[in-house]
């Protein structure tokens, strides 16, 4: 739903700059599209080189679609190895690498006409993009890619740094914490990196906590009805005195010009008779848990469409479906499921009539698309904010969680317990009549006076309210 603003003024000039990944990438598109349609002259920044293909295909078809908003490439500096232990993630990498290389936007920032309003950065890039827009005089904001439950948890971090018990635990997962205003969270729901003061992560997360103090405001992809326990803790400075102005203006709206899925076999399922798994863009689970998740989708009975991916870096994925999975469960099941490889269209398959359940990593993509599509969700995650994500799925009620399946790799989960909890996904109805709640609510929150939308109106009334003096 485009609304297009009719206060009077100059049209505010925003510049968005996301980091590395889709789950950074996604939000950060959908916040420009509706930005622009609400009146924002908008400059979208991109890094080079990118991560994964995913992300340049999708950069570069969302710019040949949305030729009205700007795009700045600037070339990130040879990357030096970092002092903050051995991780080889790329996609860590690429964040300190960024990090690194913000003081380079300056004179193409700066010249920019008309002048920028503001700047609307990632969190993980936040602290020096904030020191680049006080010397060109522009407000700074940040976009939250993640639940603001998780988010509660990372403005916390320094006093969790002080708990020494906290990390002593964090190896056995038997340890709790106390977030202001949340009550206990298991620390085995804590992402592992988090805790470790030589990992990547955590280093580039204390970095950029200290700005969260001093921007214009911090914008959520949430909305107050689906968490209004973690919004009123950020917003009661229980978590964190202090914090700038808490905005959450989600659920984000699509950018996709065409919703059609394109997949002809899933047009001729029965209404909300398939089960879609997907684990995201980041998540290659090992070749046993496929096998096991393979004899769990046929064990089943259930309709299946299983995006599957094998490696982190979709750049290094060159094997084909039949080579991961074998040709004997693809003809085993050719009728009642199918198969693909590479990016597709999340939301416009959540859309279809014919999903009836979501087997989903918890990223915080996935998880608003569900809950703005009416569609629940077996929690499966794997690693990041994804076990948090998955708590307020359960809180929220549109999902099941088992939690002893653990993180990625801490063991391996058998067909017959994957079978049952796919069976129990696709036949609650409790479950489908909460997500229907929830699809309500969200959209709700996105209508003219709805919470969500007042809020990001505002906003923009005040880039204007500044353009005007």
């Amino acid at each position: 739903m485009a609304i297009t603003t009719t206060s009077e003024g100059a049209p505010p000039h925003l510049a968005l700059f996301p980091t590395a990944g889709m789950g950074h990438l996604m939000p950060f598109l959908r916040l420009a599209t509706m930005l622009a349609s609400r009146g924002c002259n908008i400059t979208f920044i991109t890094v080079q080189p990118t991560v994964s293909a995913a992300e340049s295909d999708h950069l570069s078809s969302f710019f040949s679609t949305h030729p009205h908003i700007k795009r700045l490439e600037f070339q990130l500096l040879p990357y030096k190895k970092s002092e903050f232990g051995s991780d080889h993630d790329p996609f860590f990498i690429q964040f300190e690498a960024i990090g690194n290389s913000v003081h380079l936007l300056h004179p193409l920032l700066s010249c920019l006409s008309p002048s920028l309003s503001a700047i609307v950065a990632d969190l993980l890039v936040a602290s020096s993009v904030s020191r680049l827009a006080s010397d060109l005089s522009i407000s700074t904001y940040t976009l939250i890619t993640s639940s603001a439950r998780f988010f509660s948890l990372m403005v916390y971090l320094p006093q969790l740094a002080q708990d020494k018990n906290t990390k002593y635990n964090a190896g056995g997962g038997n340890g709790y914490i106390e977030l202001p205003g949340l009550g206990p969270m298991s620390v085995s729901s804590i992402p592992p990196a988090m805790l470790d003061d030589n990992h990547i992560l955590a280093a580039v997360i204390s970095k950029n906590l200290p700005s969260l103090f001093k921007l214009n405001g911090i914008l959520i992809n949430t909305f107050n009805w689906f968490e209004s326990e973690a919004i009123e803790a950020l917003n009661s400075s229980g978590v964190a005195p202090h914090l700038a102005p808490i905005l959450p203006v989600g659920p984000l709206e699509s950018f996709e010009v065409e919703q059609a899925s394109d997949l002809p076999w899933l047009d001729e399922q029965a209404p909300e008779s398939v089960v879609f798994i997907s684990f995201g863009s980041r998540t290659a689970l090992s070749k046993d848990q496929i096998r096991e998740l393979s004899t769990g989708l046929e064990k089943s009975g259930c309709r299946f469409l299983w995006v599957l991916k094998a490696r982190k870096v979709d750049k290094d994925d060159k094997e084909g479906v039949e080579d991961i999975v074998g040709e004997s469960f693809l003809g085993r099941t050719k009728k009642m499921g199918m198969v693909i490889k590479g990016w597709v269209n999340q939301e416009a398959i959540l859309a279809h009539p014919a999903i009836g359940g979501f087997v989903s990593h918890c990223g915080w993509n996935s998880v608003t698309e569900a809950a703005r599509l009416g569609v629940p969700i077996l929690a499966w995650p794997q690693h990041g904010d994804q076990r948090i994500n998955a708590e307020v799925v359960e809180k929220v009620g549109f999902g099941l969680w088992i939690r002893d399946w653990g993180w990625m790799g801490e063991k391996l989960v058998h067909g017959n317990d994957i079978a049952d909890g796919i069976t129990e996904l696709m036949l609650s109805e409790n479950l489908r009549a909460r997500a229907k709640e929830v699809e309500e609510k969200a959209r709700q929150a996105r209508e003219i006076n709805g919470s969500s939308e007042r809020l990001l109106q505002g906003l923009i009334n005040s880039f204007k309210s500044k353009e005007e003096t």
